[in-house]
């Protein structure tokens, strides 16, 4: 069976060979660059099975990369796990918003990190193993092939949007709250606020269009269900 590949997009050379004997230690195939622009050439090339993307870099900086990278096609679905000195809850937000699955700061633990990138590593995969179609209310979710769209229109969403949509269509008129979310479409082992969901949402409904977007309903003081 083949290793799973993962990129290091991190300048900080040293960090950058920590992470790479420990990620090969564990049994992945390392891809390294050391600047935004080789980052993106090698993720469009090599297409790496989780992108792990520093904000501070050289040529281009980690929120471009993320953007360029969720605009390609063969990149878009990708998981991303962007790391940076900035823990300001705003700086979060931004990383999330460009198509960031995860986020973590320096410093940080090696073996954290890595439990997080086996995590993202394990849900990409898992979908390769679930053929199953859903349509609902025009919304038709497609596991094997990674594709949701809405009355035949090809949707273009991030692995994170995809997993909460997949999520919520799937038991409607459930209401489930932010953490369940989280849980769903970030994982267990993600730590980030409550209001990241907020911000999926917000997206989600962007690029689902009106009628479709209505059907993802606020359930105040508690979180979002899908009303088909």
């Amino acid at each position: 069976m083949p290793k799973s590949k993962i990129l290091v997009v991190e300048d900080d050379r040293s960090l950058a060979k920590v992470l790479e004997y420990n990620l090969t230690l564990a049994g992945y195939e390392v891809l390294s660059a050391y600047d935004g622009q080789d980052g993106l050439n090698q993720a469009k090339l090599k297409l790496p099975e989780v992108i792990v993307l520093d904000v501070m870099i050289p040529v281009i900086d980690g929120l471009e990369v993320c953007r360029q990278l969720r605009a390609h096609e063969e990149t878009r679905h990708t998981p991303i796990l962007m790391l940076t000195a900035r823990s300001e809850e705003s700086d979060q937000l931004v990383g999330f918003t460009v198509g960031a699955d995860d986020y973590v700061t320096k410093p940080f633990s090696v073996k954290i990190l890595l439990q997080r990138i086996k995590a993202m590593v394990r849900r990409s995969q898992s979908q390769d193993g679930q053929a199953d179609v859903i349509q609902r209310g025009g919304i038709a979710i497609d596991r094997l092939k990674y594709r949701v769209t809405v009355d035949d229109r090809l949707l273009d969403l991030t692995p994170s949007e995809f997993r909460l949509l997949d999520t919520l269509i799937r038991q409607p008129g459930r209401a489930f709250d932010r953490s369940e979310l989280i849980d769903a479409a970030l994982g267990p082992d993600t730590l980030v606020m409550e209001r990241t969901i907020d911000v999926h949402i917000r997206s989600l409904r962007k690029k689902l269009g009106d009628q479709a977007a209505a059907r993802i309903q606020t359930v105040r003081g508690v979180g979002y269900r899908f009303q088909e």
